[in-house]
């Protein structure tokens, strides 16, 4: 095996290896074993050949329901160059917000965290919604050369909920770090 393939195998490894993982989650890898994470069992997948402008291929994504809680993971990958002509932070922004400020107005929704953030040096995007009893969105956006990571989370607001959510936002590892 090449060295480089031992190492993303590896990389994909270590969450597990690291936290035992009970029956109620499950590692999600992707075929292309650029990306690992963690989800609550069970996951469903889907695809959608379906392209927008600027697409090289269709979406991916991985969807899983706890306890009422929404759990969704999905990435598209973009025309060669087409992340990497642009500012990465700005269309992480641009990407990461989408609709939100409409679907979840500021004067009825407190805005926790809405800032950008990294994952392994590669620019994203955090936004974190609090709804009227304590309920919760959590939107992740990753652009990773030319490929597009997108995480959303709902959690009630007891603590079990929220560190199910958290768990999920924060187990998404990349095969490649930005140097």
């Amino acid at each position: 095996m090449s060295g480089r393939r031992v190492f993303i195998l590896s990389l994909l490894a270590l969450p597990i290896a690291a936290r035992a993982q009970s029956d109620e989650w499950q590692t999600v890898v992707a075929p292309d074993l650029r990306c690992r994470l963690e989800m609550p069992a069970p996951v469903n997948k889907s695809a959608d050949a379906a392209k927008e402008t600027g697409h090289a291929a269709g979406r991916v994504a991985w969807e899983s329901k706890r306890d009422g809680d929404i759990f969704d993971f999905d990435y598209v990958d973009y025309d060669p160059a087409w992340f990497t002509s642009r500012d990465t932070k700005v269309m992480a922004k641009e990407l990461g917000r989408g609709d939100a400020e409409k679907a979840f107005p500021r004067i009825k929704y407190k805005y926790l965290r809405d800032e950008l953030v990294t994952l392994q040096g590669w620019d994203g995007y955090a936004l974190d919604i609090e709804g009227e009893e304590g309920g919760q969105v959590m939107m992740r956006t990753y652009i990773v050369k030319d490929r597009l990571y997108r995480m959303l989370v709902t959690a009630k607001g007891d603590m079990k909920t929220r560190s199910a959510a958290v768990r999920f936002v924060d187990s998404l590892r990349l095969a490649e770090s930005k140097q």
